[in-house]
């Protein structure tokens, strides 16, 4: 496979100049205009931050992308599937007051936002993963697959699991539904939590396969006959069921890489990645700790494991900011070097089996030629 090209540039601007104009000027010089999006459908997938996170990526930057769809004939919106956790974002109609209390409306973003896998996170289609080992099908949230054009806007950070967030997590995990997401961390089981089950039965009536009975007024699980659908944990009005096998090791990597394969194949896809705030955690926390390297820069490819790959190096290229995570454990006396931030910053993940399994299935490649836009 041929090198693919990723374009890049930092966000040194001169007095008078908008980030938002160079910003657009990036997309234009990698290709984006070349996609044809005439009367069609465009997926703008993001992240819209849990209450409490400031992390997120501001909504100024999705409207860029938005008009630049518009302008291009396209009729674009924003999309975010449902969390498999208790939060701000556990359906749709939460999902949606999360959004707009952080600023993403219609107004601040210039088109509409419309939740990928529907009021309960049940609303997806089961797609066919393309040379997938672990995962045949992936569930993707329905909307998403309805996109006539996929565009991935990632908030590149660290992350305490897969010790990095970027377009391919963006895209996999962030577009799964809530079984999708279930298959991709665990074998899609859940528990229950006694002292928050009420009893109320809720969780019954929503399960796609019968398994939940009661005993002393309590919700109890057949593991046995359970299919993993999620839809206990969204209908629960108590936060009381939840994914209790959270595999934070190589088959995560592995199955995300394969769930973002089977979004992006056979379609026109563009993937934007912001090197900006790179807090340690997940902007999935209820919070944001210090960043742990400066801001960087903007970088879009049509190729998102190259994209990943370079966002990479670009950090690992980058000197820590000595007040966060990352620094204060550089600091320690008895901390191990890995002689690699993501390990560094979260010691315990696996991150390059993302990039080596999305290469191995024919997502995109590694190797890449970076073109520095001043």
């Amino acid at each position: 496979m041929d090198k693919s090209k990723v374009y890049f540039t930092d966000f040194r601007v001169p007095v008078g100049t908008s980030i938002l104009a160079k910003m657009k000027k990036l997309f234009i010089k990698a290709g984006f205009k070349n996609i044809d999006m005439e009367n069609q459908f465009v997926a703008i997938k993001m992240h819209f931050g849990e209450l409490g996170n400031m992390a997120f990526l501001r909504p100024n930057y999705a409207k860029v992308v938005a008009d630049v769809v518009k302008e291009q004939g396209g009729i674009p919106f924003l999309t975010d599937c449902n969390t498999l956790y208790p939060g701000s974002r556990k359906h749709a109609l939460e999902h949606m007051d999360c959004a707009n209390i952080n600023g993403f409306n219609t107004v601040t973003t210039g088109c509409q936002i419309i939740i990928g896998d529907g009021l309960k996170g049940t609303d997806d289609i089961e797609v066919p993963v393309k040379n997938g080992e672990y995962c045949k099908t992936a569930k993707i949230g329905r909307a998403i697959m309805d996109a006539d054009v996929f565009i991935s806007l990632a908030h590149f950070k660290g992350h305490e699991m897969t010790g990095f967030g970027g377009a391919v997590k963006n895209i996999g995990m962030g577009c799964g539904s809530r079984a999708g997401k279930m298959e991709q961390h665990s074998s899609g089981k859940v528990a229950v939590d006694m002292e928050k089950c009420r009893g109320c039965q809720v969780c019954a009536k929503h399960c796609g396969s019968n398994a939940i009975t009661y005993e002393n007024k309590k919700a109890i699980i057949n593991k046995d006959i359970c299919k993993g659908c999620g839809r206990c944990i969204g209908a629960c009005p108590f936060d009381a069921i939840h994914n209790d096998q959270w595999d934070a090791g190589d088959l995560l990597d592995k199955k995300m890489a394969e769930y973002a394969q089977a979004v992006v194949q056979d379609r026109p896809c563009f993937h934007i990645n912001m090197i900006m705030d790179v807090s340690p955690n997940c902007d999935c926390h209820g919070e944001n700790d210090a960043p742990i390297l400066p801001n960087l820069g903007i970088a879009c490819s049509f190729d998102p494991v190259a994209l990943d790959q370079a966002c990479v190096d670009i950090c690992q290229k980058a000197e820590p900011i000595r007040n966060s995570q990352l620094g204060d454990n550089m600091a320690d006396p008895h901390h191990h070097d890995h002689g690699d931030h993501w390990l560094n910053n979260n010691p315990n993940v696996h991150w390059k089996e993302t990039l080596e399994h999305g290469e191995k299935i024919g997502m995109g490649t590694r190797d890449y030629e970076l073109i520095v836009m001043k």
